[in-house]
């Protein structure tokens, strides 16, 4: 029995007419359809909502954003890694289901050095130090060596084993060559709940998290672990300006595609996404949340991502996190 496809070419050679691939200049045709692996509400949500309600304009079709959660983000990345790779199933990515995973979870329902096609990261975020007030050390020269003289005694908190929060914690004491005691919740509200109460005394978090409990001086912010400082907190170091040598971790999020999308659609995607990015408002939304709006090119956005899966990879084996 000849497939659908092929008795298509065969009627449409017999016709004399000419059938070809869709290309960019088709796309797209239809609405498109972005997965957000995380929950509504979380950072993954807000940024494909915020840079898909711009593409819906200036491409002219409806970007439908659906959340799939679930097991560190895999459900809804292996939604998009079995779809059709026709450039009308897009995945707002996370660094930890492209570049940590893998060596978190035992089995994984894909492979994701294989799996995608990058288009662009839409946001990206330094993750900082933070801890209760009460806590005697006011630089993170200081908690380092408060951290030395009474090893293990002091608690950090994050979201979960192998959540971003976690691998942070763990690169930060890796870095910094200090032992802090690990406590895992379920979600970065309880962290905070325990943090402002003083039950715990320190966090690796994202900005958004952080901020308003900054502002509000519940929480006193050590450094930040990128290069670059903050433009919201000017005055907080980086890790390394504030002593402690590699230390840069962050959180970003960006459009990823299924392998095999066409290369002409993929520039159309990136071409709209880094447009969108460079419109004031956009970049104002991003820049509020404490991140930093992005829009690199495919192949820059690729090897970033090679570059922090050999980083977390040897984190995670040195600390022996294991997903739960």
């Amino acid at each position: 029995m000849l497939s659908r496809g092929f008795s298509t070419l065969i009627v449409a050679a017999f016709l004399g007419i000419s059938v070809a691939p869709a290309t960019a200049q088709d796309y797209p045709a239809r609405p498109i359809k972005m997965i957000a692996p995380f929950p509504a509400g979380g950072l993954a949500d807000v940024l494909a909502r915020l840079i898909g309600a711009e593409l819906s304009r200036t491409l002219d079709q409806q970007i439908i954003i659906e959340n799939k959660t679930g097991a560190g983000g895999n459900i809804g990345a292996d939604v998009v890694a079995k779809a059709e790779p026709d450039g009308y199933t897009l995945m707002m990515a996370s660094a930890g289901i492209l570049t940590a995973n893998q060596f978190l979870y035992a089995q994984m329902p894909f492979d994701p050095e294989k799996a995608f096609v990058p288009i662009s990261i839409i946001a990206d975020m330094s993750m900082m130090v933070v801890v209760n007030p009460k806590v005697e050390a006011n630089t993170l020269a200081e908690f380092v060596e408060l951290a030395r003289l009474i090893p293990g005694r002091l608690n950090f908190g994050s979201p979960g084993v192998g959540t971003t929060g976690h691998l942070g914690l763990a690169l930060f004491m890796h870095a910094a060559g200090v032992k802090l005691t690990h406590v895992p919740y379920r979600g970065s509200a309880p962290v905070m709940t325990d943090l402002l109460a003083g039950q715990i005394d320190g966090a690796v978090d994202n900005p958004p998290t952080v901020l308003p409990h900054i502002n509000a001086g519940k929480l006193r912010p050590l450094a930040v672990a990128g290069r670059e400082r903050l433009a919201l907190l000017p005055n907080v170091p980086t890790a390394a300006e504030a002593g402690v040598k590699n230390f840069e971790a962050s959180s970003w999020f960006g459009i990823m595609a299924p392998a095999g999308t066409p290369k002409d659609v993929v520039a159309r995607l990136h071409q709209h996404t880094a447009a969108a990015l460079r419109r004031q408002p956009i970049a104002e939304r991003i820049l509020a949340l404490g991140a930093r709006p992005v829009g690199n090119a495919p192949d820059e956005f690729g090897r970033q991502v090679m570059a922090e899966r050999v980083m977390w990879s040897d984190i995670i084996k040195t600390a022996n996190i294991q997903a739960q």
